[in-house]
């Protein structure tokens, strides 16, 4: 079976987001074998210095690089990623898929991503242009990864 791990920096709050993932998760359930790891975010000042979130994303990073399960296939979301249609995505999917059964999906801290995470991913992804929250960046994330796994198995969901 397929399996999806999505690695993600930091907590949710609220409790209408741990429900929104709680829902994609049952419903990935169908297609895959959904794993989420919820690393800790680490701590800054309210008005941070560039270093501090530089020494902050290299911590995180380390946590990450050493939470990537091996002979996945990893996935960073970032704003330079490559942006693809519901369609295109699934069909990039399908094709990793056809060669490795384990996806890993990975969302930083608001502050984003280590380039050295970046760098051990094998596709940079971009949802939007748009910014939006981390917490929602998962829901969002885990919708997407419904979606295209509908579209492969050819369900009504996607019209």
């Amino acid at each position: 079976m397929i399996q999806v791990t999505l690695i993600t920096v930091g907590n949710l709050k609220e409790s209408y987001w741990r429900d929104a993932v709680a829902e994609y998760e049952k419903r990935l359930c169908a297609f895959c074998k959904p794993q989420i790891l919820q690393l800790k975010e680490s701590k800054l000042p309210e008005d941070p210095s560039q270093k501090e979130i530089d020494t902050a994303l290299e911590e995180e990073g380390r946590q990450i690089l050493a939470a990537i399960p091996p002979k996945s296939f990893p996935i960073a979301l970032c704003v330079e990623g490559k942006q693809f249609s519901s369609e295109a995505l699934a069909k990039k999917l399908e094709s990793v898929l056809s060669e490795q059964s384990h996806l890993c999906l990975v969302i930083g801290s608001s502050h984003g991503l280590s380039p050295k995470v970046k760098e051990a991913c094998r596709l940079r992804l971009s949802v939007s242009e748009l910014t939006f929250p981390h917490q929602m960046m998962r829901v969002l994330l885990l919708e997407a990864l419904y979606r295209c796994f509908g579209i492969l198995k050819g369900t009504k969901y996607h019209k």
